[in-house]
């Protein structure tokens, strides 16, 4: 399915050149030309991103900006404009912009920061069940890089939290040393291993208060994160 952008912007030669362009690179466009009809667009044609000219008619792309965080505080959103002031930008980004672009702008640039706004807000999508898990009697918050048991809590280090986090997406079966080692660390090398052993240790550790979960070693092979009913 092709992903969608909203675009407005009342000049009509840069809006129909910039809808086809971006056609042509897959997405699917729905141009508006005066700010009146953007956020009855925005609810029917549900978008993935929004482009928005900041000088438009009726209403302004910073106000459709607050407007369309209201409904949806994580949609990457870009600025076109013609402003350059610093107190411009700054406005913009306070409006709730992802990011802007200056006119008159090149279309292969407008085309890399859509794409990678639209991967990054991919990243920021992955599934709730990937990033918060429950691991017995605790609750780990991949993102907030929180454990949590009842009262208690920990603030894991980063590693602590993706060590953590590949085993319970590996619950019940084998998590592979050196596959793990390769992604966190970057390379399956004989210190990288010892430094995930001293940090499985510290995961028992936190782990320790429910008897039901083990952390068990697989000799060769690696870890498999144990819950027994």
């Amino acid at each position: 399915m092709n992903r969608k952008i909203l675009f407005a912007e009342d000049d009509p030669t840069i809006g129909s050149l910039t809808a086809q362009y971006l056609e042509s690179e897959g997405y699917e466009m729905k141009l508006c030309t005066s700010g009146a009809s953007v956020m009855m667009e925005f609810e029917y044609f549900k978008p993935d991103l929004c482009l928005l000219d900041v000088m438009l008619p009726i209403k302004d792309g910073f106000s459709l900006a607050k407007e369309i965080r209201v409904k949806n505080a994580k949609i990457p959103i870009i600025f076109i404009t013609a402003k350059s002031q610093l107190r411009d930008v700054l406005e913009g980004f306070e409006s709730g912009a992802n990011d802007y672009i200056k006119k008159p702008f090149s279309l292969e640039e407008l085309r890399v920061r859509v794409n990678t706004l639209l991967a990054f807000a991919d990243d920021l999508h992955v599934p709730k069940d990937q990033n918060e898990f429950e691991i017995g009697s605790y609750f780990f918050n991949y993102h907030q890089l929180l454990l949590k048991q009842g009262d208690q809590q920990w603030q894991l280090s980063p590693k602590e939290a993706d060590l953590l986090k590949e085993l319970c997406l590996n619950v019940q079966g084998k998590m592979d040393k050196s596959a793990a080692l390769k992604k966190i660390w970057g390379d399956d090398t004989y210190y990288n291993g010892r430094s995930m052993d001293v940090y499985i240790t510290k995961i028992r550790k936190y782990l320790a208060g429910d008897p039901r979960i083990e952390v068990v070693n697989l000799r060769g092979i690696g870890y498999k994160l144990m819950i027994r009913e």
